[in-house]
């Protein structure tokens, strides 16, 4: 017996949630300089595993970096790479916004 999606009630293999969401997302991507002018890369708006896509954007950036109150921080200024990645793994263009 297949798993079942809580959200829309088909069948995982078949789920179209992610997708869904992938579409909904408005993604905000920021650098800010901290103490020691050390900058960070801010990724605001990810709603669906954000801890897995935190995994996964430290990986491809080999960088440090965390989950706080739902907004990542990556360790860095990678704006454009970020950008590129989401990109990659399906997120639509104009809703992201880089600055």
């Amino acid at each position: 017996m297949p798993e079942i999606c809580p959200k829309c009630g088909l069948p995982k293999d078949i789920c179209v949630c992610g997708e869904i969401s992938k579409e909904q997302a408005r993604i905000t991507i920021r650098a800010e300089k901290r103490r020691y002018g050390k900058y960070v890369t801010l990724v605001e708006g990810l709603e669906s595993d954000q801890k897995d896509m935190m995994k996964k954007l430290k990986g491809k950036l080999a960088c440090g970096g965390t989950l706080k109150e739902g907004v990542i921080e990556l360790q860095g200024n990678h704006v454009s790479k970020v950008k590129e990645i989401l990109v990659s793994m399906g997120f639509p263009d104009n809703t992201i916004k880089a600055s």
